[in-house]
């Protein structure tokens, strides 16, 4: 009888204060950014009280797949517009970001890339980051590509 009252109790501990675990894997896309076939633009990660978004590389393209614009600050504008809409999905918005990775064919652009990016992200607490100096991208037309994380509370 001390043993299953042992059982039972560890049981109930274990229940109460153990992580809980994590659900499922959830996928999506926004009919605002340009959706290649085959490709998904996120994936949602559910942590217990907080979920992790991860976007894939978005590049500064509109919904229809136009480019925008041939400087950086035009592109950068569309890549943030891009990422708003995908976190949007979540009910998240760039203030959630937590993590970028910025890959930029002309990385003496940089000051031009934080001045737009800081129109979208926490200042307060800006996100990390690795920037990236690369001699392309898919399109010689494209100048930067952003990945980001953001974390959001769940309900």
């Amino acid at each position: 009888m001390k043993k299953i009252l042992i059982l039972v109790f560890t049981e109930i501990f274990l229940s109460s204060f153990g992580q809980k675990k994590m659900n499922s894997v959830e996928y999506k896309n926004s009919p605002e950014v340009f959706t290649i076939k085959g490709l998904s633009q996120s994936t949602s990660i559910d942590c217990g009280t907080t979920t992790m978004i991860l976007l894939s590389g978005q590049v500064p393209l509109d919904a229809a797949g136009n480019l925008a614009g041939h400087d950086i600050e035009t592109q950068t504008r569309q890549v943030f517009k891009n990422i708003e809409n995908i976190l949007k999905e979540y009910g998240a918005t760039g203030k959630d970001i937590v993590k970028l990775g910025i890959f930029m064919t002309d990385i003496s652009k940089t000051p031009d890339f934080r001045k737009i990016r800081d129109l979208y992200i926490n200042l307060q607490n800006p996100p990390v980051s690795s920037l990236v100096e690369v001699s392309r991208l898919f399109r010689d037309d494209v100048l930067i590509e952003v990945e980001a994380t953001a974390v959001i509370k769940n309900k």
